[in-house]
C-alpha cells in the first residue's frame, strides 16, 4: 500500500506512541518533519525529530500529511474532528496484510500484526504490535486492538472499543460501541452495552 511517502509527515502528540509511529515512518522511508504537543516543549527531541508546535498549529502545514500519535481512542477522535487533515496511514514492513484489506485513513499497524484477507478497519485505528485479526473482520472507526490480541473470523468490533492486551475474541463475534475489553479475557458471546468487560469467559464489570 502506498503510503504518500513523497510528502513529509506530522504526527500529533509526542510521547510513545507517537514515536512508536515515527519508527514504522522512517522504516517505510517516509520523512518525520516532527511532533505537534499541547504537554511538550517545543524543540524536544523525539526519536530523531523535533516538537515543532502545538496541536493548533496543525493548520500551518497544508503540504504534509498527518497521523495522529495518541493511544486514547476518545483523544484520538476529538483531534480527528476538530482539525480537517490529510492523513496517511503507517503499515510496519514486518505486518502481514492480506489481500481485500481495506485500511482507513488515519490508522496504524504495528510491527508483527496480521489483516487476514476480506477485512475492513476504519479511520484512526490501531493495530498494535503482533495483533492477530483473522479473515472476514470489521474494525469500525477509532477502535484499538492491543498487543498480542487475538480476533476470530468474522468478528465486528465498534466503533472507540480497545481490545485489551492478550486477549481473544471467539469466531463470529459482534462487540458494539464504546466497549473496553480486558487483558487477557476471552469473549465467546456477543457483547451489545458498551462497558468493561474482562475474565474468562468475558463478563461486564460492575
Amino acid at each position: 500500500m502506498d503510503l504518500g511517502c513523497e510528502r513529509p509527515y506530522i504526527i500529533i502528540g509526542a510521547g510513545g506512541h507517537a514515536a512508536v509511529i515515527a519508527d514504522i515512518l522512517y522504516k517505510c522511508g517516509c520523512t518525520v518533519k516532527g511532533f505537534l504537543d499541547d504537554a511538550v516543549d517545543v524543540g524536544t527531541d523525539v526519536l530523531d525529530a523535533k516538537v515543532i508546535g502545538r496541536v493548533e498549529n496543525c493548520l500551518d502545514h497544508p503540504e504534509c500529511l498527518f497521523l495522529i500519535g495518541v493511544g486514547n481512542n476518545n483523544i484520538r477522535k476529538r483531534i480527528a474532528e476538530s482539525y480537517q487533515l490529510e492523513y496517511g496511514v503507517a503499515i510496519h514492513p514486518s505486518a502481514v496484510v492480506g489481500q481485500h484489506v481495506e485500511i482507513g485513513c488515519g490508522s496504524v499497524l504495528m510491527a508483527g500484526c496480521i489483516v487476514n484477507p476480506g477485512t475492513a478497519i476504519g479511520q484512526h485505528c490501531i493495530i498494535n504490535t503482533g495483533a492477530c485479526i483473522d479473515h472476514d473482520n470489521k474494525i469500525s472507526d477509532f477502535a484499538h486492538v492491543s498487543p498480542g490480541a487475538a480476533l476470530g473470523g468474522t468478528v465486528c468490533i465498534g466503533s472507540m472499543s480497545q481490545i485489551g492486551i492478550g486477549s481473544c475474541i471467539k469466531n463470529d463475534i459482534i462487540i458494539c460501541d464504546n466497549v473496553v475489553v480486558g487483558a487477557g479475557a476471552a469473549v465467546v458471546s456477543d457483547i451489545v452495552e458498551s462497558g468493561i468487560y474482562i475474565g474468562v469467559p468475558a463478563r461486564k464489570l460492575k
